[in-house]
């Protein structure tokens, strides 16, 4: 198997934990769920800084643990990004990525190409005090990736940063995303991380696994409670097809359609996430030809499913190969008598999507 396979059983005091679930061995997964869910409990378990009764870790065919094997947390080719850089004080931040480099254990590690993926070329003179806390994440990722690890595990590294330094280095956790070869674990309990930067998504609750998948696929199902926040939505990811100046506007294509967003400085033909709420989603029976929303979509129901709010439900709109969730109230679903396999369009406002995954 080219993945991960995680099962793992450990009970003390207050909580408990059962896990078993196979995970791709690419991109980004991302695992999410209140505090006290077992997120990190999982992660350190997958790094051997914690040991379960009863555990099996696979990664990539090689076992870690079994019942009759252990893998120490310094023989695993992993990578670990905190909550808190910890980067060592006394060392310059070339000291510092120096350092991770030593845990390399013979694999190659390109130290430029880390220090140019996170832009860090900079600092590298500068001790740890004088960084910002965003500097100081993006040299603790440098730092582990200087080690050439096999795996890369991250655990809430945006949590201890404020608003302004977070949308700082999420670009450079986007391009780690389109141009890192290994696969990276991303503990998160927030919810734009998770729409921006995840592949698959593991969501945990109380020690358990509810939900396990491709985004698009757990976050357009509309049997599970799942939820980026507080809204059902789906995340949307296409290319900009082109931007209109005159009204401040980008297209962004996808498979099946597009949809008008706000522009936001992106270039022609780059590659961009959408959330699109169910909230902000309307259905018509047929094309409106006076309506104030520019995003009209035809498709096709595939199915209504009740929504955790009284006399609301939850359609499941195909457009082309994308779903997109529609928040209705139950009498609209009675008046216009929705049924799986009806065409009809979707309605979309662009001021709805404002903000970019």
């Amino acid at each position: 198997m080219d993945g991960i396979i995680a099962q793992f059983a450990l009970s003390y005091p207050g909580f408990s934990l059962e896990v078993d679930i196979a995970l791709p061995g690419r991109g980004i997964t991302a695992f999410f769920g209140p505090s006290g869910s077992g997120k990190t409990t999982l992660l350190r378990l997958i790094a051997g800084l914690a040991r379960a009764p009863q555990g099996r870790l696979v990664f990539k065919n090689q076992v870690w643990q079994d019942d009759r094997a252990w893998l120490p947390t310094h023989l695993r080719p992993l990578g670990f990004v905190f909550q808190d850089a910890n980067l060592l004080a006394h060392l310059s931040v070339a000291g510092n990525l120096r350092y991770g480099a030593k845990r390399s254990r013979g694999r190659r590690v390109d130290l430029d190409a880390a220090i140019e993926l996170l832009g860090i070329g900079h600092l590298l003179d500068r001790k740890p005090a004088q960084l910002s806390g965003g500097e100081s994440q993006r040299v603790a990722i440098a730092r582990a990736l200087a080690a050439g690890p096999s795996l890369l595990l991250m655990d809430e590294p945006l949590a201890s940063l404020d608003l302004a330094r977070k949308q700082e280095i999420l670009p450079y956790l986007e391009r780690l995303h389109r141009e890192l070869a290994i696969p990276v674990l991303y503990v998160s309990h927030a919810p734009d991380e998770v729409a921006r930067l995840a592949d698959h998504l593991v969501v945990m609750a109380e020690g358990r696994v509810r939900a396990s998948g491709p985004l698009a696929e757990i976050l357009a199902r509309a049997d599970l409670p799942v939820r980026l926040g507080e809204e059902a939505g789906v995340v949307v990811e296409g290319e900009v097809g082109e931007r209109d100046a005159n009204w401040r506007l980008m297209r962004l294509e996808f498979a099946g359609g597009s949809l008008w967003c706000r522009d936001t400085g992106a270039a022609t033909g780059e590659r961009l996430r959408v959330r699109v709420l169910a909230r902000d989603v309307a259905i018509s029976l047929s094309r409106p030809t006076d309506s104030s929303v520019q995003n009209l979509l035809p498709g096709l129901i595939e199915g209504v499913g009740d929504d955790e709010h009284p006399g609301l439900a939850l359609a499941r709109v195909r457009v082309g190969k994308t779903i997109f969730l529609a928040r209705l109230t139950r009498r609209a679903v009675a008046a216009l008598v929705l049924t799986p396999g009806q065409n009809i369009w979707a309605q979309i406002k662009t001021v709805a999507l404002l903000d970019q995954a």
